[in-house]
């Protein structure tokens, strides 16, 4: 499972999937989603799922993803 930190409090899932670099754009995350992504194991199609610290995020096909909380300095 990758680690990933995040800025600030949280990260949507459609920025979340432009920052792994899964997608693009946002016009590409809505397609992505219907993959089937699950989040925290509940399917989730919302592009602006607020993702938090300690969610996980399985991708089909791709890797799993556990969210940090913000980058210490």
């Amino acid at each position: 499972m990758e680690e990933v930190s995040i800025e600030g409090e949280y990260i949507t899932l459609g920025q979340f999937l432009k920052k792994m670099g899964i997608v693009q754009t946002g016009g590409e995350v809505k397609a992505y989603l219907e993959k089937g992504i699950l989040v925290n194991n509940q399917l989730e199609m919302r592009r602006g799922k607020k993702l938090y610290a300690g969610d996980e995020i399985h991708i089909p096909g791709e890797k799993d993803y556990r969210i940090l909380g913000k980058a210490r300095e």
